[in-house]
C-alpha cells in the first residue's frame, strides 16, 4: 500500500506545483530579490501550498489502509501544523510580526508536548541518562521552535529544502520501518516534497515560501520526536539525518551573535549561500549538499545497529568532517580574496 500512496502523493504535489508555476495561476505571490536572496528574478513562492496539497492526498489515502495508525499522535501533529500553515501563509501574503509567528511556533511545540512526544532520556552515542520532565519540556520547545525557523533560514537555494525533506524523511522512514504507520507518514512527506522538487530543482520555477519551509521544519521536529518516543530510533540519529541543515544554521547563528550582528536581519552568511556567492552556483552547490545529506542519512541508518563504541566513533568522525567543511568554506573565501587582489 505504501508505493501507491507515495505515487499519488507525488503526483498531487507535482500537479499543483505545475499549476502554481503558471502565470495564469489563481494565486500569484512572488518572491522578489532582496539582500538575502540568491535569485535575480521574481519567483512564485506558493510551492508550499502544492506540497501540502500533495500531503493531504496522501493523508486521506492513508486513512483507507489497514495499517494501524497512531491517531492520537497524528492528530496532535496536524493540530500543531494547521495554525502554523495559516500564519506562515499570511506572512507570505502580507507579513506577520515576529512575536505572533513565535507564538504560533510555540503552540506547535505545545501540541507535540500534549501528544507525549517530549523525550524522557538524554541520549548521545555512548551516553544515556534520565531527563527531568521540566528540562525535557524546555528542550522540546527549543528544539521545535528552532527546527521551524532554521528550516526557513535554510530555504534560500534552489532545490535545497526540498532535497533535505526527500532525503531526511525517507531516512526517518527507514529508521522507523518497524512501525508501518510512522514509516508511511514519513514517506508521504518525502513524496510530496519530491513532487514539489521537480519544479524547484535548479533553476527553480517555484519556491516553498514560509508556508512550506516552516511546515517541513515542524514535521521534521515532530517525526524526530515521535520516532524517539516510540522507541524506533534514538533522537540523535534523527539529528544526524538533518545535520546538514542543523549544523549550518546553528553555527551561522552562533558566529553572527559572537560578531554582534543583528541576527534577525536578512543576511547571506550561511555556508551554502557563501558557496553560491563564491561562484559555485545553485546546481553545483546543491548537488554537493545532496551528497552530504545522503552520507548523513546512510551513516545514521548504519549507526543505530552498531555498538555504543561504534556510534561514538561515528559522532567524532562527523564532528571532524563538519569542522573541516566549515573551515574549508572560509579557506575558499580567503583564497578568492587573495586571487582578486593579486
Amino acid at each position: 500500500m505504501i508505493l501507491p500512496i507515495a505515487a499519488s502523493t507525488f503526483a498531487g504535489a507535482f500537479y499543483f506545483s505545475a499549476r502554481l508555476v503558471s502565470a495564469a495561476a489563481p494565486l500569484r505571490l512572488l518572491d522578489r530579490p532582496n539582500t538575502r536572496s540568491l535569485h535575480q528574478q521574481p519567483i512564485p513562492r506558493t510551492g508550499g501550498l502544492a506540497l501540502l496539497a500533495g500531503m493531504a492526498i496522501g493523508m486521506l489515502l492513508m486513512t483507507l489502509t489497514t495499517i494501524a495508525l497512531p491517531v492520537w499522535t497524528i492528530g496532535f501533529i496536524l493540530a500543531g501544523l494547521t495554525p502554523l500553515i495559516w500564519v506562515s501563509f499570511l506572512d507570505d501574503y502580507r507579513g506577520v510580526a515576529a512575536r505572533w509567528r513565535i507564538l504560533i511556533h510555540s503552540l506547535g511545540a505545545v501540541s507535540l508536548l500534549a501528544a507525549g512526544l517530549a523525550p524522557d532520556r538524554f541520549e548521545l552515542p555512548g551516553l544515556s541518562a534520565p531527563l527531568p520532565l521540566e528540562v525535557s519540556i524546555v528542550l522540546t520547545w527549543l528544539f521545535v521552535v528552532w527546527m521551524i525557523n532554521l528550516y526557513n533560514f535554510m530555504d534560500g537555494m534552489d532545490g535545497f529544502a526540498g532535497g533535505m525533506a526527500v532525503v531526511g524523511f525517507l531516512a526517518l522512514a527507514a529508521l522507523g520501518w518497524a512501525d508501518a504507520g510512522f514509516a508511511l507518514f514519513c514517506v508521504i512527506v518525502a513524496a510530496a516534497s519530491a513532487g514539489f522538487l521537480t519544479h524547484n530543482f535548479p533553476p527553480a520555477r517555484i519556491f516553498l515560501g514560509d508556508t512550506g519551509s516552516t511546515a517541513l521544519g515542524f514535521l521534521a521536529a515532530a517525526c524526530s520526536l515521535w520516532g524517539d518516543r516510540a522507541g524506533l530510533f534514538p533522537l540523535w540519529a534523527a539529528l544526524l539525518v538533518f545535520s546538514p541543515f542543523i549544523v549550518d544554521a546553528t553555527v551561522t547563528l552562533a558566529r553572527r551573535l559572537l560578531r554582534g550582528e543583528k541576527v534577525w536581519e536578512a543576511h547571506r552568511s550561511h555556508c551554502y549561500q557563501r558557496l553560491v556567492l563564491l561562484g559555485w552556483g545553485h546546481r553545483r552547490t546543491v548537488l554537493v549538499e545532496y551528497a552530504l545529506m545522503l552520507a548523513c542519512a546512510g551513516s545514521a541508518i548504519w549507526a543505530v545497529r552498531q555498538s555504543s563504541g561504534g556510534q561514538l566513533a561515528l559522532a567524532i568522525l562527523w564532528l571532524s568532517i563538519y569542522s573541516i567543511l566549515i573551515w574549508g568554506v572560509g579557506w575558499l573565501e580567503r583564497r578568492q580574496a587573495t586571487l582578486s587582489t593579486a
